[in-house]
C-alpha cells in the first residue's frame, strides 16, 4: 500500500500543482464574468425550473429537471460533505473553507456552462435513453469542425479519466468511509458494510436512469433535510464560537495556521490547497461528471438545464459543506486535546525502527563541512541481512530464498555523535553499478546554517546499511494503555480494539502541511497478560532524516478520527450519540446515492467506448459493485491516503474535461445568452404552466 501511495502522490503532485488551481479559479471568473454572473439565474430561474414550471412530457428526455438535479447532486451532496470537509479542516485548517466557499461561488457558472455544452450536443436518438457528458461534446463538437478522429481520442481520453475518478471517489472512497465510520461506532466489520453496499446499489443500478432517478429523488431531499436539521442544532448549540470562528475562516485563508492539539497547523497555501481540492472533490465542479446526469433531463431548452445545475454547488458547497465546517469547528474537535495522557513515571521515547540490511566491514569515510554532511560510497556490497517481511515469506512458502541485491535498491547510513546512539541522521543512498560490482553511492545531505544539528559533535558513521531511503522512527510507551479522561469516555466511551492514537512530533517537512509536524499513530491490540487480556499500543513508524522530538511532553495520546468519523465525534461532542446515529445513518444513504449516481456516469463512459453493449455493460456494474467490497476490506487507513486516492479522480477529470470547456465555452455562452434574453422578453413564459403538486414533481409523475 505504501508503495501505491508514493506513486499516487508523486502523480498528485504533477495533477495538483499550484497553477492548477490557479486555472481552475481563473475558469470560473471567465465563466462567471462572460455569461453576466449565471449564479443570479441559477438562484432564481433555476428554482422556478426545478419546481415544474416549464416541464413537458413531450420534450426528448428520461427524467424531470427536479430528478435530474437529484441524480446529479446525490453524486455531489455525499461523504465530500462529511468527510471531505472534515479533511480539508483537519489538514488545512479553517482557512480551507474560504476557499471552499471561492469553488463553490464560481463552480455554479462553470456548472452552468459544461451542463449547457453536454445538453448542445447530447444524443437522443433513443429519447426515453438520451447520452450526454464532455465525452459527446468533444466528438461531436469537433467532428462539426472537420477533426472528428481528434475528437473521439479527447472524448476517449476524458472517459479513462472518468473511470478512474469513478472508481475511486465515486466509489472506493465512499465505501471506505462508510465502513469506517459504522466500524468505529457499531464495531461492525467494514468488510461486511462493504458487502451490503454492494448489494442495495446493485440492486438499484442495474435498472437504469429512470430507477436511479427515483431513489435519487426520494433519498436526497429526505438525507439533506435531517442532515441539515442536526447541523443547525449543533451550531446553534455553540453560538457564541461561530463569529469568532468565520472571522478565523478568513483570516487563516491568508495566513498560517498555528498548531493546536491534533491539528498541526498549516500555511495559507496548503488552506487554498485542501479547500480547493475537497471543494471541487465536493462540488464536482469542472469535472465533467454531472453533466452526464443532467443530460437525461427532460426538456428541449438546452441551456435551461444548465441553469439548473448552478444550483448543484450553492447546495452542495456553500450550504452543507459549511454546516459541516461550522460543526467541527464550533466544537473544537479540529484542534481537540488528548483524550488520554501517560503518567509522569511511566518513560515514553521516540525510538530507531529502521531494520538493517547488511553488516559492512568497515564505516564509509564521513566528511562534515559547510553544513553540508558527505558520505564516502561503498565498493562492493555486503551479504544482505533478512527482514522479518523475507522471514515470513521464506516460512509462508512465497519465497525459497532471500532477495539479492539490485541497481536502484534504496539504502541508508546513520550518522551520530560518538558515544550517543540517541540522536542520529540518515544519509541516503542507491546501489549502483560499477565495471560488473555492485556498490552504494549516498547523496550529501545539505542544511541552512540556522538549521544544522547542533548536538552533532565528533560524528561518526554506524557500520550498518538500512533498508530504505530515509530512516523510520517509533515510539516506545508502557504496555498497557491509559484510561480515557471523563469527558473523553462520556462522548466516545471506553478504548476498544482497534482505536487509532497518535502522539504529535517534530520531524522533516510535511508535505499535507507546508511544516515540520507531524502524527505518528498507533493502534490499539489485545493481548494475553496472565490470566487477563489487556489492551496495549501497537505503534507504527514515520519516516525522518533527523531523529524526531515530541511536541510537549509525548505523553499526551490523541485519538485519530478519519474522514467521517471527524465529523461523527463533532457532533458527539455537542449531543453524545448524535454522531454514532445520525451520522453514520447519513453516511449511508449518502454514500449509497452517491454510487449509483456515480455508476451511471461510468456506465455512459463504457457506452461511448464500446457502445450499447450489454456484455461491456454488465462487466463494467460487476466490475465497480467488486470495487465497493475491496475498497471497505482496509484498502484505506489514513485522511492522507484517502486524499491521494480521490484527488486522483478529481485531478485527472479537470485536466481533461477543463480544455474541453474552453475550446467550446463560446458556443454555450452564445446559447446562454440567447436563452436569457428571451427569458427577459418574456418569450419562453408561453410555456409555462402551474407546477404539479411537489410529490408529483419528486415522483416523476409530471413528465409521465
Amino acid at each position: 500500500m505504501k508503495q501505491i501511495m508514493d506513486v499516487l502522490d508523486l502523480i498528485n503532485s504533477v495533477i495538483w500543482h499550484d497553477y492548477v488551481l490557479y486555472v481552475v479559479l481563473a475558469v470560473g471568473v471567465l465563466f462567471t464574468i462572460w455569461s453576466g454572473f449565471s449564479q443570479f439565474r441559477a438562484l432564481t430561474h433555476g428554482t422556478a425550473v426545478i419546481r415544474g414550471r416549464y416541464d413537458d412530457k413531450n420534450d426528448p428526455g428520461a427524467i424531470n429537471h427536479f430528478q435530474a438535479l437529484s441524480a446529479a447532486l446525490s453524486a455531489t451532496v455525499g461523504l465530500g460533505n462529511i468527510a471531505g470537509v472534515a479533511v480539508a479542516v483537519a489538514l488545512g485548517g479553517p482557512g480551507a473553507v474560504f476557499w471552499m466557499w471561492v469553488v463553490g461561488i464560481l463552480g455554479m457558472a462553470i456548472k452552468t456552462t459544461e451542463v449547457t455544452l453536454s445538453m448542445l450536443y447530447r444524443n437522443t436518438d433513443e429519447p426515453d435513453n438520451p447520452h450526454g457528458g464532455p465525452m459527446f461534446v468533444a466528438a461531436k463538437a469537433f467532428k462539426n469542425i472537420g477533426l472528428g478522429p481528434l475528437g473521439m481520442a479527447i472524448g476517449s481520453i476524458f472517459v479513462v479519466t472518468l473511470l478512474i475518478s469513478t472508481i475511486t471517489g465515486g466509489n472506493m472512497f465512499q465505501s471506505w468511509a462508510v465502513g469506517q465510520i459504522t466500524e468505529n461506532y457499531f464495531g461492525i466489520p467494514s468488510i461486511a458494510c462493504g458487502i451490503i453496499l454492494a448489494v442495495i446499489v446493485g440492486l438499484v443500478i442495474i435498472g437504469g436512469i429512470k430507477r436511479i432517478g427515483a431513489v435519487a429523488g426520494r433519498i436526497v431531499p429526505m438525507m439533506c433535510g435531517l442532515y441539515i436539521l442536526a447541523a443547525l442544532v449543533v451550531i446553534v448549540m455553540n453560538i457564541q464560537a461561530v463569529p469568532a470562528m468565520l472571522i478565523l475562516i478568513v483570516t487563516e485563508a491568508f495566513s498560517p495556521s498555528s498548531a493546536e492539539g491534533a491539528f498541526l497547523g498549516g500555511t495559507a497555501g496548503y488552506a487554498l490547497l485542501w479547500g480547493m481540492k475537497r471543494a471541487l472533490f465536493s462540488s464536482e465542479a469542472g469535472q465533467g461528471s454531472s453533466p452526464i446526469a443532467h443530460s437525461a433531463a427532460k426538456t428541449d431548452e438546452p441551456v435551461r438545464e444548465g441553469i439548473v445545475a448552478g444550483l448543484e454547488p450553492f447546495i452542495d458547497t456553500i450550504v452543507v459543506c459549511t454546516l459541516t465546517a461550522l460543526v467541527i469547528l464550533t466544537t473544537g474537535v479540529w484542534s481537540r486535546g488528548p483524550e488520554a495522557t501517560f503518567a509522569d513515571t511511566q518513560e515514553v521515547r521516540i525510538v530507531f525502527a529502521s531494520e538493517p540490511a547488511a553488516e559492512l566491514a568497515a564505516a564509509p569515510t564521513l566528511q562534515v563541512a559547510n553544513s553540508k554532511i558527505t558520505v564516502g560510497p561503498i565498493a562492493a556490497m555486503p551479504a544482505r541481512i533478512a527482514t522479518k517481511a523475507d522471514d515470513k515469506a521464506v516460512a509462508e512458502g512465497r519465497r525459497k530464498d532471500l532477495p539479492q541485491w539490485r541497481r536502484g535498491d534504496r539504502v541508508f547510513v546513520m550518522v551520530m555523535s560518538e558515544g550517543n546512539d540517541e540522536d542520529r541522521i540518515s544519509i541516503g543512498g542507491r546501489v549502483v553499478e560499477s565495471q560488473g560490482q555492485l556498490g552504494v553511492e549516498f547523496a550529501p545531505l545539505e542544511f541552512s546554517p540556522d538549521t544544522f544539528p547542533q548536538w552533532l559533535t565528533n560524528p561518526v558513521v554506524a557500520e550498518t546499511l538500512y533498508h530504505g531511503s530515509t530512516a523510520q522512527w517509533s515510539v516506545a510507551s508502557p504496555s498497557q494503555v491509559p484510561p480515557k479522561s471523563a469527558a473523553a469516555s462520556r462522548i466516545s466511551g471506553d478504548w476498544r480494539e482497534r482505536d487509532k492514537l497518535f502522539v504529535v512530533v517534530e520531524g522533516d517537512f510535511n508535505r499535507n502541511t507546508g511544516l515540520n509536524l507531524h502524527r505518528l499513530g498507533g493502534e490499539l491490540k489485545l493481548t494475553d497478560v496472565q490470566d487477563r487480556r489487556e489492551l496495549h499500543i501497537e505503534w507504527g513508524s514515520i519516516n525522518a532524516t533527523e531523529r524526531p522530538r515530541f511536541r510537549g511532553t509525548g505523553r499526551e495520546l490523541l485519538v485519530e478520527y478519519p474522514g467521517a468519523s471527524l465529523t461523527g465525534h463533532a457532533f458527539d461532542t455537542a449531543i453524545p450519540g448524535l454522531g454514532k446515529y445520525l451520522v453514520t445513518l447519513a453516511a449511508w444513504l449518502f454514500a449509497i446515492s452517491t454510487m449509483i449516481s456515480w455508476s451511471y456516469y461510468g456506465e455512459k463512459g463504457i457506452v461511448f467506448l464500446f457502445g450499447s453493449s450489454e456484455a461491456a455493460t454488465l462487466t463494467y456494474k460487476a466490475l465497480y459493485c467488486v470495487a465497493i467490497v475491496i475498497a471497505a476490506a482496509g484498502f484505506i487507513k489514513t485522511d492522507a491516503e484517502l486524499d491521494a486516492l480521490t484527488g486522483l479522480g478529481t485531478g485527472v477529470m479537470l485536466w481533461a474535461n477543463i480544455p474541453i470547456m474552453l475550446i467550446f465555452g463560446a458556443i454555450a455562452m452564445k446559447a446562454y445568452h440567447s436563452y436569457v434574453r428571451r427569458l427577459k422578453s418574456g418569450e419562453l413564459e408561453s410555456g409555462a404552466h402551474t407546477p404539479a403538486p411537489l410529490a408529483e414533481v419528486i415522483e416523476g409523475k409530471d413528465v409521465e
